[in-house]
């Protein structure tokens, strides 16, 4: 049985390798037959089921569901879980409501109860927690389920693949649409393949590209203008297109707009709904040669940033800053730099609705990735009416960009057009470029796994002298690592962040630096002695370190009100919406904020993830592996 158990390995090692490089086989893998009266799994070779036209609609309806979400929260990886028996029937459904929530195959599972023993789980993207942690993947083994079938693989490299391979170690048979057999029709796959695709596209293009995914909007009339040769645009496009802008708005990080459309059309950028996301809204302006009353210096609907070059008329930074605006300072403010700025802070979209003269630069500078048009069925004429592109240097019909994966469609009265820019390609090149990645990553480690064996010193040096025989370039290898960055539950380094799905217990009151003696509560709820001797404290359980730092701008202080705000964070579910609340309340009611908070935040904070990662062995564990990184940084 030992022999046979290695023999499987090594077949189970080969097939995840060649389905890496992006061959398609019938692989030999390891399927979980059950459990035996001592607990432990029996295993046996077997081949894998081929994707049928079944699965291919369960993977449909579950990345439908998994867009359940979407202008609700802010954008983050869309996911959902469908369970069905042996014989087809529905079991449970699930979709993960927003970052720092719990998954869908933990919700999914819990439903189904002891149904889900020998269930199929259908997960339109790969299955995973934020970094560190096996919460997902455990729950689906826990739960009994012997097979699942997976739409897409992890777009991000810090995950990619992992939950797969973990699924197949644990004898679970993992099918990944269009990477195995399949009796299904071409029609059949290729519905759920763009379903999948289509779901999560904003991760694609921030893992396949770099940036967000940016898309360009606008409305024009038939003969191509945005406005008249006065400047007036409204309206330009019909209500129902305008509705669904705003839609489009709340599935953005942030909306992005130049100077020209500030001093013109004077925009407030928000949803004009009530509740769910709203996003950024991101000024670019060179010289902040910008009215003082814009509407977009009003913050009680929605944050504003102003982007700017460095140096640029100081004192209206200082009055955009004292309303709470907040200015970033570039060298040499481009769209290229507003994009990579967006992508570290975290944006999977933006919505780019600006004028001609910005948005020239933003197509040249391969920063659009999609556009999204509507044509309304109106004439206005006009030499000096504007267009929706600037000038971009093309001087022959052939230098013209031609959009691939275009869909047109009736909006009311008008056309809506959308396809995808060169610099994006379409989602099943994106696709495709990130399967190209995982075939020449596993080229390279496979290089240095060889170059790193044959001495117990595994030294830069060999790993640098594998690359170089590869005829690549050898810095990526001999460069220190990036700085470790948790913007988001989903990073790599997610399980550092506030709104990791952690949570903690912590003592009643308003905390302050004596908080950072007080233990958290033990795993069993009882609040632990504190150290000074005196008796222990009440404690609450807070879902994130957000919930708890959120909540604790209004401790202490002695107001109904403020009691109402820090119970409402309490009950809030995805931390996202506790920092909303919070937030909110600090702008519009600062006389609710306890006085002492811009020190006492500090110490807030510290005992925080003192409770945390003591209580966490998967972010404790994180934690702790980034001592690595500190020679590099010191």
């Amino acid at each position: 049985m030992a022999h046979t158990s290695q023999r499987c390995s090594g077949q189970l090692w080969q097939a995840e390798a060649k389905t890496t490089a992006g061959h398609h086989r019938l692989s030999v893998r390891l399927q979980r037959q059950g459990r035996s009266s001592g607990g432990t799994h029996r295993r046996q070779l077997c081949t894998t089921f081929a994707i049928s036209e079944g699965d291919c609609r369960h993977l449909v309806d579950t990345a439908a569901l998994a867009n359940s979400s979407a202008g609700l929260v802010q954008p983050f990886p869309r996911s959902a879980c469908s369970l069905v028996s042996p014989v087809g029937e529905p079991v449970a459904a699930a979709y993960q409501r927003a970052q720092g929530s719990i998954s869908a195959e933990e919700q999914a599972t819990s439903q189904a109860g002891p149904s889900a023993r020998g269930a199929t789980a259908y997960v339109n993207l790969e299955t995973g927690d934020c970094h560190g942690e096996d919460a997902a993947v455990r729950s689906l083994l826990e739960a009994g389920v012997s097979r699942v079938v997976v739409g897409l693989r992890y777009p991000l490299q810090h995950r990619r693949g992992e939950g797969i391979s973990a699924l197949r170690r644990a004898g679970v048979t993992v099918e990944v649409l269009g990477e195995g057999t399949l009796s299904a029709g071409d029609e059949a796959q290729a519905n759920a393949i763009q379903a999948c695709l289509q779901v999560n596209e904003a991760l694609l293009h921030r893992a396949a590209t770099g940036r967000p995914l940016s898309v360009l909007k606008y409305a024009m009339t038939l003969d191509g203008k945005i406005a008249t040769s006065s400047g007036h645009a409204a309206w330009v496009s019909c209500a129902e297109s305008r509705a669904r802008v705003f839609a489009m708005r709340a599935r953005s990080d942030a909306v992005i707009v130049g100077g020209n459309t500030v001093r013109r059309d004077n925009p407030n950028l928000t949803t004009r709904q009530e509740g769910g996301h709203a996003p950024v809204r991101i000024v670019m302006s060179r010289t902040l040669d910008l009215p003082e009353d814009a509407n977009l210096w009003d913050l009680r609907t929605a944050p504003t940033i102003v982007m700017t070059q460095s140096g640029a008329r100081k004192a209206f930074q200082d009055m955009l800053r004292a309303r709470g605006v907040e200015v970033v300072q570039f060298d040499f403010l481009t769209p290229d730099a507003v994009a990579a700025y967006c992508h570290d802070r975290g944006f999977l979209q933006c919505l780019w609705e600006c004028g001609g003269t910005l948005a020239a630069p933003a197509i040249a500078s391969r920063v659009i990735h999609k556009a999204m048009a509507f044509i309304a069925p109106k004439l206005i004429g006009g030499v000096r009416a504007p267009s929706p592109v600037g000038e971009l240097g093309n001087v022959e019909m052939t230098q013209a960009l031609t959009l691939c994966d275009t869909t047109w469609e009736p909006s009311g009265a008008d056309f809506l057009l959308q396809g995808y820019l060169p610099a994006s390609g379409g989602l099943s090149a994106l696709q495709q470029r990130l399967a190209r990645a995982d075939s020449q990553s596993a080229l390279v480690n496979e290089a240095r796994h060889d170059a790193h064996s044959e001495s117990e010193q595994h030294t830069w040096a060999s790993s640098n002298g594998a690359r170089t025989a590869l005829g690549q370039q050898p810095s990526a290898l001999t460069a220190p690592p990036k700085p470790v960055e948790f913007f988001k539950a989903w990073d790599e380094w997610g399980a550092l962040s506030n709104f990791s799905p952690h949570p903690i217990s912590m003592p009643e009151g308003a905390a302050d630096s004596s908080f950072t003696q007080l233990q958290p509560a033990g795993n069993s709820g009882t609040p632990a002695a504190s150290s000074n001797g005196k008796a222990p404290a009440q404690h609450r359980l807070w879902r994130t370190v957000e919930h708890y730092y959120q909540a604790q701008k209004f401790a202490g202080v002695n107001n109904q009100d403020a009691f109402a705000v820090i119970d409402a964070i309490a009950a809030a579910d995805p931390p996202e919406e506790a920092a909303k609340i919070g937030r909110a309340t600090q702008r519009a009611s600062p006389e609710l904020v306890r006085p002492d908070w811009d020190t006492a935040k500090l110490f807030v904070m510290l005992a925080a993830l003192q409770a945390k990662f003591k209580a966490h062995p998967g972010p404790r564990k994180l934690l702790l592996s980034t001592c690595r990184y500190a020679e590099h940084f010191v």
